[in-house]
């Protein structure tokens, strides 16, 4: 099937090309038929192999990774290609830069949040997979692209979801909005069974195919509240007026209610190809060989609250959108240092928790100016992001661990 896209997409930077959603988009472009030169830029963390791989197929005009040391495999590799090989957090930067007027935004983590707002400034069309980015710095990003005419579009297939279904004249006439969380793998586990959680097993969606730091998050319902404040900044909508319902078919990706008592909702089944699709099409759509939703094969489609008590994580995401200033940007922080120590064995999965709410209760109790209040630039958010880090490993040693604190390129979505 040939797919036809809208003109205005001519160029292309995928900012974490060699994660679950750089790979997706650039399965998309290959159904597409993009041609040489077209991707401006594939930026990768340390995956070197899988981006010579993409250089080769793709032929972009510039490849950056982002962990200096692969980058003499990678010049050796390239070497004879018209394609520029750089490396280091500032050659992302610049890649992000570059002139293409539409960027996947797919690297994970507040590492991602200066390239997005680089891309933003300068006006692109951003299809933002990196919910990091308005967690930490929604305002900032969203005035940045504002007063560049760029736009942001929502990746994740929930916001994708609403983005779809909330209509721009009625959006005064809207009661709420709900998000949709599969539940993860632990969905009907008991704490005492998630007490014994492997990352392996936490890595194993049921759904999902993605990163190792996204599972995680799924799995503790965190990514839930990342997208609870991230779907407040994006749509608007105070915090009472999100709600969130765990639907373990993912078949239901979000709906909007409005005064009259209408629901409008997107299904299609759990591939991320497709709000990627969307993004790549918007405003028009495009067709790909994507698949259809049979409802008649669909034996049921389920919904439910969420167990505060097994999955705290997201009641302190929506607690620290309720705070607002910097709160958020301290709940994202912790959970990032407590995600990485779980992946590498050092603290138990229930710990995810345990650290995270320590901190915020640290940061509510000892630094509450600087925690609580707005950010207001760049500079005082990644200041606020390392204090909270520090806080965080700080409690993460307490339970007899050891991580880095050092903000850095985690993964890629």
């Amino acid at each position: 099937m040939d797919m036809q896209t809208h003109p205005t997409h001519t160029s292309y930077t995928i900012l974490g090309s060699t994660g679950s959603v750089g790979t997706a988009t650039l399965d998309l472009l290959r159904h597409k038929g993009v041609e040489p030169g077209q991707i401006e830029a594939l930026v990768a963390h340390s995956n070197v192999e899988a981006l010579i791989a993409q250089a080769r197929e793709f032929q972009p005009k510039s490849v950056v990774l982002a962990d200096e040391a692969g980058y003499p495999l990678l010049k050796t590799a390239l070497a004879g290609l018209d394609i520029e090989v750089s490396a280091g957090d500032s050659a992302v930067l610049e890649a992000a830069q570059r002139p293409s007027d539409w960027v996947m935004a797919a690297i994970v983590g507040v590492a991602g949040l200066l390239p997005v707002l680089t891309a933003a400034k300068r006006g692109a069309t951003i299809a933002l997979a990196n919910k990091e980015s308005l967690v930490c710095a929604g305002q900032n990003l969203m005035t940045a692209a504002k007063r560049a005419g760029a736009t942001i579009l929502p990746v994740d297939s929930e916001h994708s979801a609403i983005y779809q279904v909330l209509e721009p004249e009625n959006a005064s006439q809207v009661d709420h909005i709900t998000l949709t969380a599969s539940g993860g793998p632990f969905r009907q586990s008991s704490l005492a069974e998630m007490a014994q959680v492997t990352a392996r097993q936490a890595c194993d969606h049921p759904n999902w195919s993605m990163g190792a730091k996204i599972s995680v998050d799924s799995a503790t319902m965190m990514n839930k509240g990342l997208e609870l404040i991230e779907a407040a900044l994006l749509f608007h909508m105070p915090e009472q007026n999100i709600d969130v319902l765990v639907h373990p078919e993912s078949i239901v990706h979000s709906m909007v209610t409005y005064t009259d008592g209408s629901s409008l909702a997107q299904l299609s089944p759990p591939d991320m190809r497709t709000p990627i699709a969307y993004a790549l099409g918007w405003p028009m759509r495009i067709a790909w060989p994507a698949p259809r939703l049979d409802l008649a094969t669909l034996q049921s489609l389920t919904f439910e609250r969420h167990d505060p008590r097994r999955f705290p994580l997201l009641d302190m995401a929506r607690a620290a959108l309720r705070l607002g200033g910097g709160m958020p940007c301290v709940l994202n922080a912790a959970n990032e240092v407590a995600v990485e120590a779980f992946l590498m064995g050092k603290i138990g999965f229930l710990d995810i928790a345990r650290v995270v709410a320590e901190v915020i209760e640290h940061a509510l109790a000892h630094d509450a100016s600087s925690a609580v209040q707005s950010a207001h630039d760049i500079e005082d958010i990644l200041m606020l992001d390392k204090k909270a880090r520090r806080w965080a490993v700080s409690v993460v040693a307490a339970l007899g661990t050891r991580v880095s604190h050092a903000p850095k390129h985690v993964e890629e979505v």
